[in-house]
This record gives structure tokens, sequence and C-alpha cells, in this order.
């Protein structure tokens, strides 16, 4: 009989352990992971903000660090004080990498912000006189955009060949009307500008102009087409895009959710991608 109540114990103390080990496994599994990442913050906080309750659901808490310039976000990066960052776009982070020696990669893209063209003199692009002045960013990054814009227009002509995403005013081989480019400007006070009337055009990227009360599928003379190669990405440190905390913050950023909400809020001033 003693012999049948030790056995009993001993599979039932078994047991216990067994739960208990399992518990701390489950507990492990489920262990809160974080992503520190750096945002413009408008739409990108504003998209990540939304992110979050799923992301705590999936076992992720994402610690949101708002930069209004484009500088300090890959800086940042690099020096380990954020885990991601959310704000730039392909040609802008290839540049940034070649210029500071960055070794970053994309993680993926999440949407695209179609740069605008704006004017309170000026109804359309073709209306621009002789000599116009159009102020631009400081950002070479943006200005084969702007030139793009241009070139479509009819105003001006790219030297044949040159990648668009790279063009810049040297690459300009005709310009019908001496058109005249400012580009000494952060770009965060371009808004500023053009409610100045500074300047005959102004190209403002579109999170500005929504941080600024403008809106871009109304207010610009001038919209970007949503196939444009300026995806905005999340961007991380070389290696970091296969960590699965990575791969579920794209995964939760590419949700019909979050991309529902980023077509309701915005209406067409940011367009969800999903590569």
């Amino acid at each position: 009989m003693k012999k049948i109540i030790f056995i009993v114990l001993t599979a039932i103390l078994a047991l216990s352990l067994a739960a208990c080990g399992q518990k701390k496994e489950d507990a492990a599994t489920k262990e809160t992971k974080t992503i520190k990442i750096g945002a413009s913050s408008v739409p990108h906080a504003a998209i990540l903000e939304k992110a979050k309750p799923a992301l705590k659901e999936k076992g992720i808490e994402l610690e949101i660090t708002e930069f209004q310039d484009y500088v300090l976000p890959n800086k940042a990066l690099a020096d380990k004080e954020i885990d991601a960052n959310f704000f730039q776009h392909i040609p802008y982070l290839n540049k940034q990498m070649a210029e500071h020696g960055y070794k970053f990669e994309n993680a993926g893209g999440v949407h695209i912000e179609p740069i605008g063209v704006y004017s309170k003199k000026y109804k359309t692009l073709e209306e621009l006189p002789e000599g116009a002045t159009i102020l631009m960013s400081s950002s070479v990054a943006d200005h084969g955009r702007m030139l793009s814009l241009l070139e479509k227009a009819g105003l001006i002509k790219l030297e044949a060949g040159v990648d668009k995403t790279k063009a810049e005013q040297k690459h300009i081989v005709e310009n019908k009307k001496n058109l005249k480019f400012a580009t000494d400007y952060e770009a965060s006070f371009l808004p500023k500008a053009f409610e100045n009337n500074e300047g005959d055009a102004v190209l403002i990227n579109s999170n500005f102009a929504i941080d600024n009360g403008i809106t871009p599928t109304k207010d610009a003379i001038a919209l970007e087409e949503s196939n444009s190669p300026y995806v905005n990405i999340i961007a991380v440190r070389e290696g970091d895009k296969e960590k699965a905390e990575i791969k579920t913050l794209l995964e939760v950023l590419r949700s019909k959710e979050i991309q529902d909400f980023i077509n309701e809020e915005y209406k067409g001033s940011v367009v969800p991608v999903k590569n």
C-alpha cells in the first residue's frame, strides 16, 4: 500500500513539475520585446501609434521617439539609440548610407507620400512665369522628384539616361522658362514659406504639409503619382531586418487595419503599399 501511495505521489509531483516547466516555457514564449523606433510626427508616428495595440497583442512594445528633421533619425539609429526608424524613402536612405557610411538596410516599405508643388499665385505648373523661383529643400535626394514633375509638365528637359531619383539641377538640359531654384531651405520650414507667399512655387514633402494643416490632394498645384519610387520604409541596422520583432512590425503596418486607417485618415495624401 505504501508503495502504491509513493508511486502516486511521485506521479503527482512529476506532473506538477512538468506543469510548472510548461508555465515557464509559455511565459518565456510570451516575453514582451521592445522596439525603440524614431519617426517623423506625421504621418509616421501617427501610424505607429495606431499599430501599438495590435503589436502589443503579439508581444511587442513600441517606444516611439519623434524627430522634426531628416538627419537625426539616422544618426540615432547608427548610434544604437533606437532599433529602427520610419521617416525616409529609399533614395534618401541610399544617399545617407553613401555619404555617412551607415550600415543600414531596408526592412520593408509601408507607404508613399506623394510630394507636392504649392503656390498661392498660380493654379498649375504651366502658369509659372518666365524666371519664376521655385523653393526646394536642401535635401538633394528630393530634387529629382521636383525636376521630374517639371519635366512631366513640359517646363524642363533632363539629360537623357539620367536616373530621375538622382537628378539634380546640373542634369537640366533645357529650361524653357528660365526657372530659378532656391534650394537652401530646411524641409520643415517650407510650409511656412508657402504660407508667407515666398517664391512663385514651393515643393513640400507631404508629412510636413499634413503636419501644417495643408491637404496635398486639395492644395497642391501638382502632385506626384502614387507609383512613385519614393516608398517610405522601416530602416534598421545591417543584419536586423530578419529579427522576428521587425518582421512582426512590418506585418502589422501592412495589415488591412492599418492600411484602412491610412486611407481613411489621409484620403490619398498618404498611400499604403504592400511590399
